[in-house]
């Protein structure tokens, strides 16, 4: 007998969506709010998360009506525990009677035990292994192949939700714009004449080194007599410092000088962004601003952004490839046509 997806089948007043992770996954997770948001438009939408993705609740607002912090749990490694919080924190989700939770952190492999103690009615996610679907439970097959934001939409799209698009978006405000010009560092850069270069990331073993950034930065300054302007959390200082320190053009330092919010109206201005695969990668893909991003670890069909036309993705472990980063950057500056057609999810890797 047919049974309708679980979105169309249940009275849903409330949905609480865990996804406790760091800022390019959470920005690789807007398709699939988006059209969780489109299926259940007067649905209260709560996220559960890391701490700092308190930022990320506000900043989409229109596809997330609350944030509820994580505390961790010792079955998730890697991520701190607030072991006296645990327990307020569950009481407090299980007093809230959600009638849906979503498992949207990953395979389900620590996170569907951590889900179904949220006390919700009915529960959604992956799983390893073959599918589970009983009346109050469906539970998809975690894929480990395809792009980040199509996975989660994908089981959006299971679970009854409409598709509605793979972009990844990056919304700025009027306080981000203020914030850059309180800060000082957008002063005398006007739009389109420089590019930006964020050398860290979260991992230090995912860094291309110092010395490959500086080369192709004093290249593409020289040829397109562009400002470079380094940016970066103010734990990459060292990363920015080094950068500068071996660039014969000088280069503004903006590491720690800017919140996220402002980070990204710079961004939002610059002619090119050459980084490392991290979250400022996500920001650029949903500014639609020009990147070359560098791989040096193996999931870069997981993490690539989608138009491979826009942004090109480079592997390069052992950091040998600068004169192909230095080309494909050339080429993205080239191309000035505001109109040309892009193609998304078939362009090759470099």
């Amino acid at each position: 007998m047919y049974r309708r997806p679980l979105l169309q089948r249940l009275d849903l007043p409330s949905v609480v969506v865990f996804r406790a992770r760091h800022l390019g996954d959470m920005l690789c997770a807007v398709p699939a709010l988006r059209a969780l948001r489109a299926a259940l438009p007067r649905t209260h939408i709560a996220l559960v998360g890391l701490p700092w993705a308190q930022q990320f609740a506000d900043r989409f607002a229109h596809y997330v009506d609350e944030f509820i912090p994580f505390p961790g749990h010792p079955l998730l490694p890697g991520q701190a525990v607030r072991q006296d919080g645990l327990a307020r924190f569950y009481h407090g989700l299980c007093a809230r009677g959600f009638a849906l939770a979503i498992q949207l952190h990953g395979s389900g492999d620590a996170s569907n035990e951590i889900v179904s103690g949220f006390g919700a009615r009915a529960m959604a996610g992956f799983c390893r292994g073959a599918a589970v679907a009983r009346e109050h439970m469906v539970l998809f097959p975690y894929s480990d192949v395809g792009a980040e934001p199509e996975r989660l939409q994908r089981l959006m799209q299971q679970l009854g939700a409409s598709q509605a698009g793979s972009a990844l978006e990056f919304p700025l405000s009027r306080q981000d714009d203020e914030a850059l010009r309180d800060s000082g560092v957008g002063a005398g850069l006007a739009p389109g004449s420089y590019l930006c270069i964020h050398p860290g990331a979260r991992r230090r073993d995912a860094c291309w080194p110092p010395q490959r950034f500086a080369e192709v930065g004093d290249r593409l300054a020289a040829e397109f007599g562009l400002q470079v302007v380094l940016t970066g959390a103010a734990d990459e200082a060292d990363l920015t410092a080094a950068v500068a320190a071996h660039m014969r053009h000088a280069a503004i330092d903006a590491a720690g000088a800017l919140p996220l919010g402002a980070m990204a109206a710079l961004l939002r201005d610059a002619r090119l962004l050459l980084c490392n695969d991290t979250g400022v990668s996500h920001i650029a893909a949903g500014l639609q601003l020009r990147s070359v991003v560098v791989f040096r670890q193996p999931d870069i069909a997981r993490w690539a952004p989608l138009d491979r036309l826009l942004h090109r993705c480079i592997w390069d472990p052992d950091a040998e490839r600068a004169r192909v980063v230095l080309q494909h950057a050339r080429a993205l500056l080239s191309d000035t046509s505001p109109g040309r057609q892009r193609s998304v999810g078939i362009w090759p890797y470099w």
